[in-house]
């Protein structure tokens, strides 16, 4: 939850350089204003360090040390609970440290600095390193869809579509790793934070077929060391900015509507601001039903969150209390009053929902406000801020940990965190569902609204936006 301003640009360009290198966070944030001056400066992807799979440096392994101290300084300083879980965060770092000394690798050290944030067990908390040079995208959605691990998607025109990848493959295997329903964040924070792999080995099995070893390689490309924000071109900074325009081109907001009875809402994060969210309500009001579908929703901002379900219900709703290291309040969201929509709800969620996509779904269930359709939930409910670091002078590295500082505890007094959210009607896809490219749960869903629709056509509402480029 991002409470204030930073106070240096430094701070901002750290805060935001992370923004658009890794946008696929799923934190439950307070909004803020980003700051509107520049400043002359170049910004590093890791410049004080050595790659990843080098042989680590004097210089490599202090940058290490110094990273785990921080993080270690900020966890007690803000971390929600001070008992930290009964977790024994000096010996935990210290062990931490040791293991540098030992490391061979600046890859080793991020992972070491990770296993000692992750002793908390905590969705929210985590190190999140300097920015990679190497760009990857692996060129699928893979999901958790009940106890198996599916394949969503196989971007057309890449390695691995070529080297026989489908929708509707279980993916069993990668890199030796078997993905389960309790390692898969464990396995996307490895992959896409600590140590993005352009080349990957998986076991993935075809609907009526036996395993098979597939070896593909991922898009990748070689970013730049350096960045230059305030060269004559602008080159460097129009790339980020284009980077940023392209995430929320495949992240957008979209909506689709069926005469009078029926308006869906495909939402992938809770970014909108408060005028936005009341617009896009107000159109939601010339339907009878509405469908929220916050299925692949990771979370976001705590004001989007509470002027949502502001607009469901015409009265205030607690949603929880905010427990934090030295205070609990209450989580309340404010009525609209008359411009609220009214109509029958229904929410579709899997195992891609978490934060505050869980918290909506959880409040329509405690409230009796509508029907919550889909797979088990995350089970990754916390507010968290992100504490940006910097290392070196001139050419600076930039790291950061987003922090836990408060627990959302419910109405009916449990946390979601670990649980997650049961749908009041459990409903999954089947891998020739997923290769037929058909979405059974939206068309359930619209025929509670009396739109029958066949599950292909709803699987061709929103079709999957891919990244232009790693």
């Amino acid at each position: 939850m991002q409470n204030s301003r930073p106070r240096t640009f430094i701070g901002w360009l750290s805060s935001n350089l992370h923004s658009f290198l890794n946008k696929e966070n799923h934190n439950l944030m307070r909004k803020t204003h980003a700051l509107g001056f520049v400043a002359v400066i170049t910004i590093t992807a890791g410049a004080y360090l050595s790659a990843v799979g080098q042989t680590l440096s004097k210089n490599d392994r202090e940058a290490g040390r110094i990273m785990l101290h921080n993080i270690k300084d900020s966890i007690k300083k803000n971390y929600y609970d001070p008992n930290f879980h009964g977790v024994n965060l000096d010996e935990t770092f210290k062990t931490g440290d040791a293991k540098i000394s030992q490391a061979t690798s600046n890859g080793q050290v991020f992972g070491i600095i990770a296993e000692a944030v992750r002793s908390l067990n905590d969705s929210h908390t985590n190190f999140i390193p300097p920015p990679h040079a190497l760009r990857v995208n692996y060129d699928w959605q893979i999901q958790m869809i009940g106890d198996h691990c599916y394949i969503t998607a196989v971007k057309p025109g890449t390695d691995a579509e070529t080297k026989g990848l489908k929708p509707g493959d279980i993916l069993h295997v990668i890199d030796g790793y078997k993905l389960t329903l309790e390692n898969f964040e464990l396995f996307n924070y490895l992959y896409n934070f600590l140590q993005p792999k352009a080349d990957l080995s998986v076991v993935v099995q075809s609907p009526g077929d036996q395993p098979r070893r597939v070896d593909f390689h991922a898009t990748a490309s070689q970013g730049k060391k350096a960045l230059d924000l305030l060269s004559d071109t602008g080159g460097d900074y129009f790339d980020l900015v284009r980077e940023s325009q392209d995430h929320d081109r495949v992240y957008e907001h979209r909506l689709k509507g069926f005469g009078q009875d029926l308006y869906i809402w495909k939402m992938p994060e809770f970014n909108l601001s408060l005028g936005q969210v009341n617009e896009l309500m107000g159109k939601a009001n010339n339907y009878k039903s509405l469908i929220i579908d916050v299925r692949g929703n990771r979370g976001g901002y705590v004001d989007t969150l509470l002027q949502v379900i502001g607009n469901l219900f015409d009265h205030d709703v607690r949603i929880g209390d905010r427990k934090k290291r030295k205070e609990t309040k209450p989580m309340i969201a404010k009525t609209r009053g008359h411009d609220i929509f009214s109509g029958q709800l229904i929410v579709l969620v899997d195992n891609g929902s978490a934060s505050a996509a869980e918290l909506l779904a959880r409040v329509v269930q405690i409230e009796k406000r509508g029907t919550v359709i889909g797979d088990r939930s995350a089970g990754a409910v916390m507010e968290a801020k992100r504490y940006p670091f910097e290392l070196g002078e001139g050419n600076v590295t930039f790291y950061s940990a987003s922090i836990t500082d408060a627990d959302v505890v419910m109405t009916d007094g449990a946390s979601l965190e670990h649980v997650g959210v049961t749908p009041d009607k459990v409903m999954l896809p089947t891998g020739a569902d997923l290769r037929e490219q058909s979405d059974p749960v939206l068309a359930y869903a619209a025929s509670l609204a009396v739109v029958k629709m066949e599950p292909k056509v709803a699987g061709a509402l929103f079709p999957i936006r891919w990244k232009l480029q790693p």
